[in-house]
């Protein structure tokens, strides 16, 4: 799942804070992280997908506003980053497994279970079709193909609707 994370992140974000300042690069990253980093973790034999923890995502967010106290500019532009984290266990139904949602707090353990988006199989086509879709709608609707909003996106996270 790559479309599907990045799209539900950005619309999301843009229908609740509309912030120029916003950085939806990090967002849109920070949204693939969990699968990326638990996949990994996976691959060399742990079975714990502490990126799929609500706790996890809390930890990243306090980390952020106590390593960047007094350094606004720079706290709003890392915030981008556990909302992405946030973002992804809501798109990923990450909560529907209440022992990894939770985990530490239920216990240390974690089922071995695969990761929620290998889970649901088949599932994923129409979910990451329909991601595409919104990331083309996202490219109309924030005029991407004009260079200099494009350049300002790359250069700087910020989108803003097209007028």
């Amino acid at each position: 799942m790559f479309f599907w994370f990045i799209a539900t992140s950005i619309w999301s974000v843009w229908f609740v804070f509309r912030d120029p300042k916003f950085d939806y690069r990090l967002l849109a990253i920070a949204a693939l992280i969990p699968d990326l980093a638990d996949g990994l973790l996976r691959a060399f034999g742990m079975t714990q997908s502490v990126m799929h923890s609500v706790v996890t995502s809390i930890a990243v967010l306090f980390a952020i506003m106590i390593a960047t106290a007094g350094r606004r500019p720079i706290r709003q532009r890392l915030l981008a980053i556990p909302i992405g984290l946030f973002m992804h266990l809501i798109y990923d139904g990450a909560f529907t497994a209440t022992k990894t949602f939770w985990w530490p707090l239920t216990g240390t353990s974690i089922d071995d279970k695969s990761l929620p988006s290998i889970e649901r199989g088949l599932i994923n086509l129409p979910l990451e079709l329909l991601g595409f879709v919104a990331c083309i709608v996202a490219w109309r609707y924030f005029a991407l193909s004009v260079a200099h909003r494009r350049h300002t996106f790359l250069k700087t996270g910020s989108l803003q609707r097209a007028d």
